[in-house]
């Protein structure tokens, strides 16, 4: 089980930044994500980092969004830039299942495409005009 929190949500206006961060307590976690959801809208991935390092990017976000995680710190983050309006959503962090429970429960391994298991509660970002 993987138990992820994140926080740094608030209300700014378009142009500004803002960064989110999320804690876990999992260091064998396949990998770990940013999803958000607007009020309407499916919830949708923002970005995403596997165990190898490799990233990925909603087009919407990619050239102002940076996911990055620090294993010392237990955190990850996500520094958006040049927010827009459109940004206004719930953010929320997830994680995939660890290597273990992968291994435990098919006999596989973190390959694949990213499957969120575990999510955290979600955090506020408003962006006005």
């Amino acid at each position: 089980q993987v138990h992820v929190a994140e926080s740094g949500g608030g209300s700014v206006h378009a142009g500004e930044s803002l960064q989110l961060s999320c804690t876990f307590d999992a260091i064998s976690t396949c990998g770990l994500g940013w999803y958000r959801q607007a009020p309407g809208n499916e919830r949708e991935a923002v970005a995403t980092i596997r165990g190898d390092d490799t990233t990925n990017y909603a087009d919407s976000v990619k050239g102002r969004f940076t996911i990055s995680r620090d294993y010392g710190k237990m955190t990850l983050y996500l520094q958006m830039d040049n927010l827009k309006t459109d940004d206004t959503a719930v953010y929320y962090c997830a994680a995939e299942a660890t290597f273990f429970e992968r291994r435990k429960e098919s006999g596989g391994d973190c390959s694949g495409d990213f499957s969120p298991r575990y999510w955290g509660r979600g955090t506020q970002v408003t962006v006005s005009s």
